[in-house]
């Protein structure tokens, strides 16, 4: 279920409680690193950076991390048992991967030669197709609980229940809208340039027909929320939700498989200069101000760890270090 491909439930566990970051407590759990940073060095915001961006790493590896300052340290040094290292994030993160390979976080070679562009549109894709399957297993389970007249305490009422629902919705909604604006004002002018503008039209009207049904399942959900839940009103909106959710997620699966497919490979005609390239990337996060500040923690539930990993990484390439530690303190604090 999910992107969790070791994952273990409880069995009162809420649908809205299930993520990725439910990983099964193994051995790795047992294991603490400790970073030592320098307390006097000439770059703060590089040091808090670096504590950040190991947790996010240790995270989903189940293994905690202990910051330590000292003045005598010249370069970051991780110990893991008794092995040590020292030197940049990167040669960091390598050793905490040889040392606790799994889950993976860093990208295979043929994923890091992926145009970058590429990376963010499909890695969105990824993150909105995860939680658009969970909204629709959340929904099954609202609409099956709705048949039933007592259910574990543990849930909450169905009120409790669908309020939650309803603002996950809502975050996914605006990644969702956010996302759609970064295509139609950054990628596909920019993919126009390869004289296929017919595709990137084809795309945008299925922007437009998906929108009515977006907006439309967030009104509805409103709706839901004033009916008695003892009326057969209330038990037949359900199931309906459910229905509305069902051909959203197919019509979003079908749409970012053709863009993939036909759209996206264009960007390869499209002859960039690495700065170039950089600066239509920054331009693409320009357009995800929510998606990387209030809900940025949301985005990165739906990816695999190694996803996550590359997503920061494309981050890093336009954003500052102190900016991308406070996405990270999202998350992590």
């Amino acid at each position: 279920m999910g992107n969790c491909t070791c994952v273990q439930f409880s069995k009162n566990k809420t649908t809205s409680e299930i993520a990725p970051f439910d990983f099964v407590k193994s051995t790795a759990a047992t294991i603490t690193a400790v970073l030592r940073l320098s307390s006097s060095s000439s770059s703060v915001d590089n040091t808090i950076f670096t504590a950040y961006y190991l947790r996010f790493a240790l995270m989903y590896k189940a293994a905690s991390l202990q910051v330590v300052e000292t003045q005598q340290q010249q370069q970051p040094t991780l110990e893991i048992g008794d092995e040590v290292v020292s030197g940049s994030r990167e040669t960091l993160l390598r050793f905490v991967e040889a040392r606790i390979p799994q889950p993976p976080v860093v990208a295979s070679r043929c994923e890091e030669t992926t145009p970058l562009l590429v990376k963010v549109v499909t890695l969105q894709h990824r993150s909105v197709m995860w939680h658009l399957e969970r909204m629709v297993r959340w929904a099954r389970d609202l609409a099956t609980r709705g048949r039933k007249r007592n259910a574990h305490p543990a849930m909450g009422t169905l009120k409790m229940e669908l309020r939650k629902f309803g603002n996950s919705y809502s975050q996914l909604l605006d990644i969702m809208l956010e996302h759609a604006q970064m295509e139609e004002r950054v990628i596909f002018p920019f993919l126009e340039l390869a004289e296929k503008a017919g595709l990137c039209k084809a795309a945008n009207e299925e922007h437009r027909r998906d929108l009515p049904i977006m907006n439309g399942i967030k009104e509805f959900v409103k709706s839901i929320l004033v009916l008695d839940t003892a009326s057969p009103a209330y038990r037949d909106a359900l199931p309906n939700l459910s229905t509305r959710l069902k051909s959203l997620r197919d019509n979003c699966k079908e749409h970012f498989e053709e863009e993939e497919r036909d759209v996206l490979p264009l960007i390869e005609a499209v002859e960039l200069s690495k700065e170039q390239t950089l600066r239509v990337l920054e331009q693409c996060f320009d357009m995800m101000q929510s998606a990387h500040s209030d809900l940025f923690s949301f985005l990165i539930e739906g990816l695999l760890p190694c996803e996550a990993f590359q997503y920061l990484e494309l981050t890093l390439k336009c954003k500052d270090e102190e900016l991308v530690a406070s996405m990270l303190r999202r998350i992590l604090d």
